[in-house]
Formats: C-alpha cells, structure tokens, sequence
C-alpha cells in the first residue's frame, strides 16, 4: 500500500501535493488525531513536501533559460537599472 501511495504521490500536480499538504496540517491541528495517525500523516506530509521541493526545482532550472528570439536556449539572467542617474 505504501508502495501505491508513492506512485499516485508521482504522479500529483504541484497543486495537488499542496492541497494535500494542507489537508494534512489541517487534520493534525485539529488535534484529536491519535498518535499513529499523526506519524503517518506526518510522514505522507515530508514524502508530498519532498516532491513539491523537486517540482519547484525543476521549474527553477527551467526558468534559467530562455528562448531568444532567433531560438536559442541562452542563460536568464535579470539586469538592474542603474539608480545613478536618478
């Protein structure tokens, strides 16, 4: 089962792993949760934030590049605007 768990848990949006994630806060703030529950709540909680930390670095990783206009992957980089001239 636990094993069933990971492989729906791979296959959740970004979205769905934090509403899941905070589903799960919910439940254990509620505070009448018995102890072995609140394990497993927090342990299905650590394995959906370990997959929304991989998914946001994915995205960083992706965001690094951009598509010039004759397309081409160059780096992305942001440039500030210099403040001396004001």
């Amino acid at each position: 089962m636990a094993e069933e768990k990971k492989t729906k848990q791979k296959d959740m949006s970004f979205e769905e792993a934090m509403k899941g994630l905070e589903d799960i806060v919910s439940k254990l703030e509620e505070g009448d949760v018995p102890l072995e529950k609140a394990i497993d709540y927090f342990q299905e909680g650590m394995l959906l934030s370990k997959m929304c930390h991989e998914k946001l670095q994915n995205v960083e990783k992706q965001m690094d590049y951009i598509l010039r206009e004759n397309g081409e992957l160059a780096p992305f980089s942001v440039r500030e605007e210099d403040k001396g001239d004001q």
